[in-house]
């Protein structure tokens, strides 16, 4: 079984271009992130032809989050727990109905910028959220993926340039050392677990020539439970899809495990 998750930012804008990826690459379960629409509107007609089902938690011109599933899908549930108040639509999980059933877990972690500041505060705050959420379904043992746009840069090597990230929330110590007690967990990082090597980004800025001068960072993560990782069979970035006409400033990360 394949799942990915791709940044899309922004789904009217790179409709062709997810469609073009998802006839290439093939998964069965993709989870997206800024989407940026409301439910309604989001077009799951382009994507119901390729055989996918479509779930969204969506916020209009901001985030918003959607899995798509070759796969039946039950148990499906919108937001983060922890915090009612919270309206932003960041998090979406379903049960994948395999032969051993996987529930994915589809996050658009905040920025945080700038930081120190309310902004900043709310990141933190989430991953607390989220710490407490994953804490409950290693509990359960029950089989999980967490994949999304974490914004967290776990460590210096997943930057061409760490120096320049220094006073950015997506690598203060404390945005790492959120990102450390979720994993700490016994989470698995699948695609380092596959590659330590440097120069391996899913993220590149539109501006100043960051993409040609492979000026990028690693911040979208597919972290597995104890009980995925055992199933890994192969871990992936498709780089090649941010140099395509209108890409997104990410690019999809991938994972196949045993079903």
């Amino acid at each position: 079984m394949k799942l990915a998750t791709f940044n899309i930012n922004g789904i009217k804008a790179r409709i062709e271009a997810l469609r073009v990826w998802l006839e290439e690459a093939a998964p069965d379960v993709v989870c997206l992130q800024e989407i940026k629409s409301v439910d309604e509107a989001f077009p799951r007609e382009a994507f119901e032809r390729l055989g996918y089902l479509v779930e969204t938690h969506g916020q209009k011109s901001f985030n918003g989050v959607a899995i798509l599933s070759k796969l039946p899908l039950s148990d499906v549930r919108r937001g983060l727990p922890g915090d009612e108040s919270d309206e932003q639509a960041r998090w979406i999980e379903a049960v994948v109905e395999v032969g051993r059933p996987l529930r994915v877990c589809g996050l658009y972690l905040p920025n945080g910028n700038p930081a120190p500041g309310p902004k900043f505060d709310y990141k933190l705050a989430w991953m607390a959220r989220m710490e407490a959420r994953v804490r409950e379904l290693l509990a359960a043992e029950e089989p999980f993926v967490c994949l999304g746009d974490y914004n967290v840069i776990p460590q210096a090597v997943d930057a061409a340039k760490p120096e320049a990230w220094a006073t950015d929330a997506l690598f203060l110590p404390e945005s790492r050392a959120a990102f450390r007690r979720i994993a700490h967990l016994g989470l698995t990082d699948a695609v380092r677990v596959r590659d330590a090597a440097p120069g391996l980004y899913t993220f590149w800025d539109y501006q100043a020539g960051a993409w040609e001068r492979n000026n990028g960072i690693r911040i979208d993560h597919v972290m597995c439970s104890p009980q995925v990782a055992d199933r890994l069979e192969g871990a992936g970035i498709d780089r090649a899809v941010r140099g395509r006409d209108k890409p997104s400033d990410h690019v999809p990360v991938w994972v196949e495990i045993a079903a």
